[in-house]
């Protein structure tokens, strides 16, 4: 596997911070597949799936999100998206380096890999640049959690207003992962909902860029985006033959337990979205691909994107 890193400037001037992971004989292959990491985090957690995909013959391209990595540029900066729209400029910057993508490789196939917020993202890209890609998956990923997502707006509303758009948001904090943990008696960690693995709990707690408390701007922006993917008419604005693969953990606090993953699965399917595939794995937690059972997870999404490309 080769490593390239390079940065591209967003449309509103911000310098997104890339990684680029080469098969060792790029001419032969197969396809690209872009990732879209989750918050909280960075895109080099993603090195060891890129390994498994550069080995079955795929380019991978994952960015440092807006306010994230080494994208943020320091810890200071760390979940602060854009004075305003936030969350729309980070599914713009996806889209930027979906478009770069394509013009380095001219006819490969396109797959967007989501998870947790990326998955969000992800979902929102689908009802805006409906005819960029080849797929989509989703990992870790919810349905919309309804008047929940209204409380949230109108705290973080509340705090912007008193406190900046910057301020550290430690009541939504509370409110949105407070309670992850709670299946999880005995743990031994605030972040023990995230993996069964420990080893992959202490690297996350151990990296100065992963774990930090965002700000009030970020969950607004966020929860409104939330908000419209959960609109039953957002569903018209997906491409219906896209397919879909979306995978989770049965005891992955995102997704309610299984329970909005089922939901948004179930959403898709009567919407009229005709290639959509679910797997739900026992007992793994929020990040399947830092699970015990990673290797077997990783497998199972080449193989779907295998199959898509028959």
């Amino acid at each position: 596997m080769v490593l390239k890193i390079f940065c591209f400037k967003s449309e509103d001037g911000i310098c997104i911070f890339v990684y680029c992971w080469n098969p060792e004989d790029i001419s032969n292959a197969k396809g690209v597949i872009q990732i879209s990491h989750g918050m909280a985090e960075t895109a080099a957690r993603y090195e060891r799936f890129a390994q498994v995909l550069t080995r079955s013959g795929f380019i991978v391209y994952a960015n440092d999100h807006r306010g994230h990595g080494k994208t943020a540029g320091s810890v200071e900066n760390l979940g602060y998206l854009a004075d305003k729209d936030g969350f729309e400029w980070l599914v713009k910057d996806i889209h930027t380096l979906s478009l770069i993508i394509k013009k380095e490789h001219t006819g490969l196939p396109l797959f967007l890999l989501g998870h947790s917020m990326g998955s969000f993202a992800v979902q929102r890209y689908l009802m805006l640049y409906k005819n960029e890609l080849n797929g989509a998956i989703l990992s870790g990923t919810c349905a919309n959690k309804g008047i929940y997502l209204s409380i949230i707006i109108l705290i973080a509303k509340l705090e912007i207003k008193k406190n900046g758009l910057r301020s550290k948001s430690y009541n939504i904090t509370k409110l949105t992962f407070g309670r992850f943990n709670n299946r999880f008696k005995p743990y031994r960690t605030k972040f023990d909902w995230l993996s069964r693995d420990n080893e992959e709990v202490d690297k996350y707690i151990n990296d100065p860029y992963c774990g930090t408390i965002f700000t009030a701007e970020f969950f607004y922006d966020c929860f409104m985006i939330l908000k419209k993917l959960g609109k039953k008419n957002s569903i018209q604005f997906m491409p219906k033959d896209l397919p879909i693969y979306i995978f989770s953990g049965d005891k992955d606090p995102v997704g309610n337990y299984g329970k909005g993953v089922t939901k948004l699965f179930k959403y898709y399917k009567k919407y009229g979205i005709k290639d959509v595939t679910m797997k739900l794995y026992p007992m793994a937690r929020h990040e399947t691909l830092n699970e015990i059972n990673r290797d077997e997870v990783m497998k199972n999404v080449v193989d779907w994107i295998l199959s898509k490309l028959e």
